[in-house]
């Protein structure tokens, strides 16, 4: 059983439904854990299609690349293959090694993502919540794909739904201030603490540290809940600092929905951030 289940984990597996080949668990490192792999919803017949590179959420501590809802059928529908990354937790491994999953699974795109019918030249970057933070890393610190011996070339645009952390010392500033002010006990599981103690750390954790013009930077569509002064705060300080690199930045704010209910509804028809969602794909990958 145990031969087994190292066989998988270095092959994957694959299926085909409704027009779609699934191919799932697929290992982008050597050797590789579990947290290391990605699956890869392609349309049938799939042959040089734009790639969407999605990363989920859950606070760098939990999710999984099975966290897509709409979004394989939705994007499949459009022509664009769908991969879906996971990335090893928080505290098993440090934020800096999170981000380097990351970077590494996005080499994978680049080696090998021709193979499922996708073309490694035109990807968009997403994620939500904490996946919105290091996507927005990835597109921003060019020293992460520097590493993998990549640039930011491929990358046509950028799209954090929901993340919170662009701005990490601003964060971490508004979580504590408002405690204090309220008299209520610090944060015991927020930023500072899945960050770190080193204000260094998280000025380089930042997104908008890492932003000037003439690197390649690509597109930004900043999705958010309407009504969360957090997370609005934070797409706002980032277009701010984009636009300031005269780098485009749309700030969309999604009324009446939830943190969850956002990111699941991407790819429904009428739900306005899969509207904002699907003109910022075309205008980026031409789709």
């Amino acid at each position: 059983m145990r031969l087994f289940s190292t066989l998988l984990l270095l092959l994957g597996t694959a299926s085909v439904t409704h027009g779609q080949t699934v191919s799932r668990d697929l290992p982008y490192t050597t050797p590789a854990t579990e947290r290391q792999t990605l699956d890869v919803h392609a349309p049938a017949g799939a042959k040089n299609l734009p790639v969407v590179f999605w990363i989920h959420g859950g606070g760098w501590q939990t999710g999984h690349k099975g966290l897509v809802a709409l979004k394989p059928r939705a994007f499949n529908d459009a022509g664009l293959v769908l991969v879906s990354i996971n990335h090893r937790f928080l505290p098993a491994v440090t934020m800096d090694e999170i981000v380097r999953d990351v970077a590494k699974a996005f080499r994978w795109v680049h080696d090998h993502v021709a193979e499922y019918g996708g073309d490694p030249s035109r990807v968009l970057v997403m994620g939500h919540s904490s996946g919105g933070q290091l996507a927005a890393l990835l597109c921003t610190d060019d020293r992460l794909l520097k590493a993998e011996g990549l640039s930011l070339a491929p990358i046509k645009g950028c799209v954090p739904v929901d993340a919170d952390t662009f701005d990490l010392p601003a964060a971490i500033e508004v979580a504590e201030t408002r405690a204090r002010a309220y008299g209520v006990p610090l944060p015991t599981n927020g930023h500072r603490q899945k960050f770190g103690n080193d204000p260094r750390k998280h000025v380089d954790f930042s997104t908008v540290t890492h932003v000037t013009a003439g690197k390649g930077i690509p597109p930004f569509l900043i999705l958010h809940v309407a009504e969360n002064a957090d997370t609005g705060a934070q797409a706002r300080r980032l277009a701010a600092v984009l636009k300031g690199a005269s780098i485009p930045a749309t700030v969309v704010g999604v009324r009446e929905t939830s943190h969850e209910q956002l990111n699941a509804n991407l790819g429904k028809p009428g739900d306005p951030g899969s509207e904002a969602l699907f003109a910022f794909v075309k205008q980026a990958l031409g789709r």
